[in-house]
């Protein structure tokens, strides 16, 4: 146990990758990634320390950093937003030399979580999966990494996904105007690609490329095309200067991702305006960022976009997810696209037509 960031956190160290996850919170940063000459630290590490903000608020917020689960996704009648997993602590169970296990014993949904971190050898990336069991009814989740570049300039990180079948503006005031926040985005707007989104103002805007919009959080909704033998993953990327973040997953376990877009367009404690080039990419089955019981709606039935999942108690559900790095030219520019090539490593192209192969064992995303 180490205190990082202002929190006590449980830490694993391998020649590929050093890892922090927060014991209250279970909130994965900050994580190493080492590639040769360049040291990759993709994830963000709020702008406040935990002691630092009024300690009324939900965990969730005080700890805020990197990954973390939410059961569910969103709001809740009873307990905190994005659930326990999100905002209460996590016991160690198990540590190897490679492997980090952490469980807790749920109060607001009453579901048995494990959550295993574990790193391969030569491989440059975090294979994480938690367990939930004991959980009965129709539930929201996702895996909730937000990244930082703040430090890059304007539109110099470039942003991609996996092809998708739907893509939407968050359909209400995801930044309430009452509390001074502000959103760029048109709310509802709908789009078929990234490069050109709907703005307020009538015009359109560019999500590939980023930090861009200072002054405003947003938030949008991809679904994901069906996996096919071809492409069996789905996948978010974002290149650095020097290297490429990327998670990859199973579509039948997160459906949608969820860009949020937090660029200092929030006033209110603890953000105050300081939140700033941070990007959400959220695997979830979820409506959007709303709360569990607009989840259970179906609202998006119609178009064939699961918003929730069921759980019974006498059933385990797996949810894995990996997400690593790779080292790239100056030119490798927006990923283009991530497929397998074996059984142990996938073929990552950049849109200046280069190609690179990556040790992972996309496999793991099988049940």
């Amino acid at each position: 146990m180490e205190t990082i960031h202002g929190a006590p956190s449980y830490t694993l160290r391998t020649p590929e990758v050093d890892l922090a996850v927060t014991q209250t919170a279970g909130h994965l940063a900050p994580v190493t990634f080492h590639l040769g000459q360049t040291e990759a630290r993709p994830y963000s590490l709020s702008p406040w320390m935990p002691a630092q903000v009024d300690q009324s608020l939900p965990r969730l917020l005080t700890y805020l950093r990197g990954d973390f689960l939410c059961l569910p996704f969103g709001g809740q009648q009873k307990g905190p937003p994005h659930g326990d997993p999100a905002n209460a602590d996590w016991k160690l169970i198990e540590q190897t030399e490679r492997t980090l296990k952490l469980a807790q014993q749920t109060t607001d949904t009453g579901a048995s979580v494990t959550k295993t971190l574990s790193i391969v050898p030569s491989h440059h990336a975090v294979y994480c999966e938690h367990v939930i069991t004991n959980l009965e009814g129709r539930w929201n989740y996702g895996n909730h990494p937000v990244l930082d570049l703040s430090a890059i300039p304007a539109g110099g990180a470039r942003v991609a996904t996996s092809a998708f079948r739907f893509g939407s503006v968050y359909p209400g005031e995801f930044s309430n105007p009452a509390s001074g926040e502000s959103g760029a985005l048109k709310p509802s707007a709908e789009f078929s690609t990234l490069q050109s989104v709907a703005l307020r103002d009538g015009s359109t805007t560019d999500l590939s490329r980023y930090p861009a919009r200072p002054g405003n959080d947003d938030l949008i909704m991809l679904v994901n095309a069906p996996a096919t033998e071809a492409q069996p993953f789905a996948w978010t990327a974002v290149t650095f200067p020097g290297y490429v973040w990327f998670s990859l997953k199973n579509v039948a376990d997160f459906p949608a991702t969820l860009f949020w877009i937090s660029n200092g367009g929030r006033p209110g404690h603890p953000w105050e305006k300081r939140h700033l080039g941070r990007l959400g990419l959220e695997e979830v089955c979820s409506h959007f960022s709303d709360s569990v019981d607009v989840a259970r709606e179906d609202r998006l039935s119609a178009k064939g976009i699961p918003t929730s999942r069921e759980f019974h108690k006498d059933q385990s559900v797996r949810l894995p997810i990996i997400q690593g790095a790779l080292a790239v030219s100056s030119g490798f520019g927006q990923v283009l696209s991530i497929v397998p090539e074996g059984p142990t490593s996938v073929r990552i192209t950049g849109e200046n037509g280069q190609t690179l192969t990556c040790l992972i064992n996309w496999q793991f995303l099988r049940s």
